[in-house]
């Protein structure tokens, strides 16, 4: 299996620390933006798309701490995965964090393959929790065809991102836009009718 490459902020007041990152996260195909205290992040976040942050705990301005805590607290930016960097003797903080949302931790000086394997497993963790988003949210759009087909609000297209699907949940996608599309052929062709129906009845009444 392929590993899972994504876009990565390095948020370190260390200098070095950061283009050790930078350097080491680039080399496994990543790509690296760099923010040198938790203010400066928390602007990137808000302004870009990331997948994973490796936040340093302390730090000047902001430290680790105040950003986890910014970051849990908002609803949309409280699952992306944070893996905290820390020395050995920072233990305490470590845990502090990972109570706080933190995904993992990296211990300074950073081993790259350690780096490798804490990227890979939050990474892959992100994927499949996005898939469940996903699912979940085409699963509310199906529910949401069935409402809109009943109060003759429904149209096609608004299935066409389900129907793509590959999986059990597309084929039901797939299914329900051709048995729309019969409702509504079946309708037209009553309406088309109903109008014959009345101009024959207007024609029968000027004879």
């Amino acid at each position: 299996m392929s590993e899972i490459q994504g876009r990565i902020l390095v948020v370190d007041d260390y200098v070095l620390n950061r283009m050790q990152l930078k350097r080491s996260c680039e080399e496994q195909g990543h790509t690296v933006a760099l923010a040198e205290n938790g203010r400066q992040a928390l602007e990137m976040l808000a302004a870009g798309h990331f997948d994973l942050v490796l936040l340093d705990i302390l730090m000047p301005e902001m430290d680790g701490f105040e950003v986890l805590e910014c970051l849990k607290s908002d609803p949309a930016r409280r699952d992306l995965p944070v893996i905290v960097i820390s020395a050995l003797d920072e233990m305490d903080s470590v845990v502090r964090c990972i109570g706080m949302g933190a995904e993992d931790f990296l211990p300074k000086p950073f081993d790259p393959l350690l780096l490798r394997a804490r990227l890979g497993t939050c990474l892959e963790k992100k994927r499949l929790r996005d898939q469940e988003v996903e699912y979940l949210q085409q699963v509310a759009r199906v529910t949401a065809a069935a409402a809109a087909v009943e109060s003759g609000q429904f149209t096609l297209d608004s299935l066409d991102s389900v129907a793509a699907r590959p999986d059990a949940l597309g084929q039901l996608g797939r299914v329900f836009q051709n048995m729309a599309r019969e409702v509504y052929a079946r309708e037209q062709s009553l309406k088309q009718q109903v109008q014959e129906l009345r101009i024959q009845i207007d024609e029968a009444k000027k004879a």
